[in-house]
């Protein structure tokens, strides 16, 4: 047995307890979690704002050692350092056949299937694929990839999800090129790793825009030059800091139609706004047609950073390496299972970056 933080219902409070894993069947790999990160993802499938089958374990972001493998696995084996990818791509699906496998529409069925039970036999399944909020888990062989070297598992973790958004936000949707003017909208995980994302791209001004004044010292450590506290003056005050113009990218981490409606207005007649924050449907942005014409402005949605983990790993390794990528900047809260209730608190009460649970 193992212990494990379980959803029982949409709406109700997670709890922390004992679970039985099987053993990795064909395709199949059992892994050890050294940590795994709270993402606000997690929030919205424990509120019904995103739809898994319930009960589950939730905890999508992790990292850890290989146990063992099920019949056919080849490309890990035990004793392997691996990082977490809950959206696996299938390969033969429309968007894969397209090269978009961050769309592919069987990325998610390994969330129909059950992942564990309890002590009293109750089925379990998990969250987005991989149930990383557990001391161990057993996944598909495609939600594994391995770990890149020279970097510490507690902070790969971060990669599975966080930093691959924020990385592929600023260079595979928005495209951010050197020299632009950048303005990242929330400061929470995903947010300080675009942050680091539009630095690493040489973007000249990069605006972080919180409603927390104290988030300040965090958006500046990943790489912001100015920081603005949302207000409803908000975009007039983006484009006194881009010259008037407005920025040539937004990205909006948070989910909200204020939120998205404020990044479309802060950017510059021409300019690119990716929408990367997940927010439920009552969250309706209206645009009139003339805007649209007069304004020319791009609006993209964003799913995983738009983003080949398998690809992408490799450059952020480099980047860790290099001493340009900072993940431990990330991270403001260090906890155990017992502590991502509250870590849920936080981020509906806007505090902090990412806490991590550690195992």
């Amino acid at each position: 047995m193992i212990r494990a933080a379980i959803l029982p219902a949409v709406g109700s409070p997670l709890e922390i307890a004992d679970i039985e894993l099987p053993e990795p069947g064909p395709g199949q790999v059992r892994i050890r979690l050294a940590a795994a990160g709270v993402c606000h993802s997690d929030l919205s499938l424990s509120n019904g704002t995103m739809r898994v089958p319930v009960p589950a374990v939730l905890g999508h972001e992790g990292a850890g050692t290989v146990l063992s493998v099920g019949e056919g696995v080849t490309h890990v084996a035990p004793g392997d350092a691996v990082v977490l990818n809950w959206a696996p791509s299938c390969g033969t699906c429309h968007p894969c056949s397209l090269g978009e496998i961050w769309l592919c529409a069987n990325a998610l069925t390994g969330a129909a299937n059950v992942h564990a039970v309890t002590e009293d036999g109750t089925e379990l399944h998990p969250g987005l694929n991989v149930g990383a909020f557990a001391e161990e888990t057993v996944v598909a062989a495609g939600c594994v990839l391995p770990a890149p070297d020279g970097v510490p598992l507690t902070d790969a973790a971060l990669l599975g999800c966080a930093v691959l958004t924020g990385w592929g936000a600023i260079h595979h949707s928005a495209r951010v090129r050197q020299g632009e003017s950048v303005a990242v909208f929330g400061v929470g995980g995903v947010g300080l790793a675009t942050l680091q994302a539009a630095r690493i791209a040489g973007a000249s001004t990069i605006v972080a825009v919180d409603v927390s004044p104290e988030k300040e010292a965090l958006a500046r450590a990943a790489g912001a030059t100015e920081y603005v506290v949302a207000s409803e003056n908000t975009a007039r005050e983006i484009r006194k800091l881009t010259g008037g113009h407005g920025a040539d990218v937004a990205v909006e981490c948070v989910g909200r139609a204020v939120t998205i409606r404020t990044a479309w207005d802060s950017t510059r007649r021409g300019g690119r706004t990716t929408v990367v924050g997940i927010g439920g449907k009552d969250q309706q942005v209206s645009f009139h047609a003339l805007e649209l014409f007069h304004w020319g402005r791009t609006l993209s949605g964003c799913v995983y950073g738009n983003s080949d983990p398998a690809k992408d790993l490799p450059v952020l390794a480099e980047h860790i390496r290099a001493g340009r990528l900072d993940l431990s900047t990330l991270v403001t809260e260090r906890i155990t299972l017992d502590g991502i209730p509250g870590a849920f608190d936080n981020m509906i009460a806007g505090k902090g970056g990412r806490a991590l649970v550690v195992f």
